[in-house]
């Protein structure tokens, strides 16, 4: 087999850095690479992220880990993740969250995947903390805990209405992939998980509403990928 490339300095200050961000949007993790490159004296080339990235994660493939790469659901810009390939979404982040704090997150993501249009309402969110199995939490409690969740990462909130953040779902993909087989679904143009997708009515194939918006703008009518048929949503 061949030899995995050397893992320079430039690599592991990158990696560092991605790991302390927790998320790293694309245009961020090029300038990163860029930096880390002309730190360290090593040869940089502007389109070779994912081979930088390549090196990296052979390193951390014993280890279990990953820098893995997703798109915004918002306006479908990449982003980078490092992943625990070891921990489930529980294991992952119950060192930082009490188990009630956790339930909510739970019932909150049920909420999300559930849900028509990939977001939850403050108010459905909110409903549920009286109905929590570990002990019942206030109202107020939980609103400041939903508020360390955005700004850890893992939900994004837009006037009142929660949704997954696009770090969760780098990280989360295979855990909410195996819990909600029933629900979950890829996107069928970038094929990562689409938690906000329209969907078609006559296949069932899910697209991120960016996927939608840069697929249908080289057709000239909006007919699905998969089975040809109109597309009934609105081209968002």
């Amino acid at each position: 087999t061949l030899m995995a490339a050397q893992m320079t300095n430039a690599h592991r200050r990158f990696l560092q850095v991605l790991m302390s961000n927790g998320i790293t949007e694309g245009s961020q993790a090029r300038k990163l690479h860029q930096h880390c490159c002309e730190t360290d004296k090593v040869y940089y080339a502007h389109d070779k992220l994912d081979d930088f990235i390549s090196t990296i994660n052979s390193h951390l493939q014993p280890l279990f880990m990953q820098i893995r790469k997703g798109i915004s659901e918002d306006d479908g810009r990449a982003h980078y993740a490092v992943v625990n390939l070891a921990e489930t979404e529980v294991t992952k982040m119950a060192s930082d969250y009490t188990e009630i704090e956790l339930e909510l997150f739970r019932k909150t993501m049920d909420l999300i995947i559930l849900s028509e249009n990939g977001f939850a309402s403050s108010t459905d969110i909110l409903n549920l903390a009286d109905q929590l199995k570990t002990k019942k939490m206030k109202k107020k409690e939980a609103e400041q805990v939903l508020k360390v969740f955005v700004e850890d990462k893992w939900l994004s909130e837009k006037n009142g209405e929660y949704t997954l953040h696009t770090r969760c779902i780098i990280e989360m993909e295979q855990y909410i992939l195996s819990n909600y087989q029933d629900v979950a679904r890829k996107c069928n143009i970038c094929h990562s998980l689409a938690i906000q997708s329209q969907v078609c009515e006559s296949c069932g194939i899910g697209m991120h509403l960016p996927c939608v918006r840069k697929y249908f703008r080289a057709q000239t009518e909006p007919r699905c990928p998969k089975c040809n048929e109109f597309w009934s949503c609105d081209i968002p």
